[in-house]
């Protein structure tokens, strides 16, 4: 038996998982797939990112068709074209510089990344520092021009 027919129904729950996880989430499918593939599956960090890279496509796209076609979810589409504007060039400096990074240097960020996003989730959220300026609300409850 070949090792891909072995590793195969690990890989197909793997997938599960982090199809769950990232369309009930909202969370990158990487977070779960870059430790399990690098970890339980032996690959290198820069594979492990890459192929966690490459599944992320088809799985968000069944993810948007489905959040879509709920009447309740606004997906903003100049959002997400400035999002994605953004990404894609993230992206292409990320990758660059991931290249010149050993594998052992990158999987550390990626362990500190991890350490630093679940410390802060746990942390209590800070109330956001009020503006002192006057909301539109609060501008007819004072009485504005037409007053």
């Amino acid at each position: 038996m070949s090792i891909f027919a072995e590793l195969s129904p690990m890989l197909l729950l793997l997938g599960l998982a982090a199809g769950i996880l990232s369309a009930m989430l909202g969370v990158g499918s990487g977070i779960l797939l870059v430790p399990a593939l690098a970890i339980v599956f032996g690959l290198t960090q820069k594979s492990a990112q890459g192929t966690a890279l490459a599944v992320m496509v088809p799985m968000a796209l069944v993810g948007v068709m489905r959040y879509g076609s709920n009447p309740d979810i606004e997906i903003n589409v100049m959002r997400v074209g400035l999002l994605s504007l953004g990404a894609i060039v993230g992206a292409l400096v990320g990758s660059a510089i991931a290249a010149h990074l050993s594998n052992a240097v990158l999987r550390r960020i990626f362990a500190m990344f991890l350490l630093v996003v679940a410390v802060r989730m746990l942390l209590p959220k800070r109330a956001a520092a009020r503006s002192t300026a006057p909301q539109a609300a609060d501008l007819s409850e004072q009485g504005g021009p037409n007053d």
